[in-house]
């Protein structure tokens, strides 16, 4: 058996046995958490909806394709995979959408050649951005402002652009 296979059950352990010495009805704290955690995703739904149907409509519409297309010179005087470019475009929108694109892409092409490993690379070093943004703001009941979005923006540019820089480094 691994030390990881007993550390959660050890961790939950001793959550419990700590309640039950202190005293805490843990039945009721574990239901008020629940409650409020209920409640959290009934604050942020509305958010989630909208940010899937726009996800759905942006992929449908073919618009990753018209701009993986004007992006292609850009991208290709940089040195990034020409492959790559679509799940640059989707992976700030949709995780689920850029995991899809990453399983094309390596269906296409070896894991092991340099665009296999820059995709696996900026796949795991990026964030679904707007979905991110829009989950936090919404539980915390405010609204993002513009420099969130334009922080977050040059954080994924970057995590573009260093994907390829860092995979031709160490190939």
């Amino acid at each position: 058996m691994l030390s990881g296979d007993i550390f959660v059950p050890a961790v939950i352990t001793f959550i419990l046995l700590s309640g039950v010495f202190k005293g805490v009805d843990i039945a009721h704290e574990f239901a008020c958490g629940a409650k409020q955690s209920l409640l959290t995703v009934l604050d942020i739904l509305p958010s989630l909806v909208l940010l899937m149907t726009a996800v759905g409509m942006f992929s449908s519409s073919g618009a990753v394709e018209i701009i993986t297309s004007v992006l292609s010179p850009i991208t290709s005087f940089l040195g990034f995979p020409a492959e790559c470019v679509s799940l640059a475009v989707i992976r700030p929108v949709s995780g689920s959408g850029a995991l899809c694109t990453l399983e094309n892409i390596l269906s296409r092409v070896s894991p092991d050649s340099f665009t296999g490993r820059v995709a696996s690379v900026l796949m795991g070093s990026t964030e679904t951005t707007f979905y991110t943004i829009s989950v936090y703001f919404a539980a915390i009941r405010q609204k993002a402002g513009q420099l969130v979005f334009a922080g977050a923006c040059i954080a994924d540019l970057c995590g573009f652009v260093f994907s390829a820089v860092i995979v031709r480094l160490i190939m």
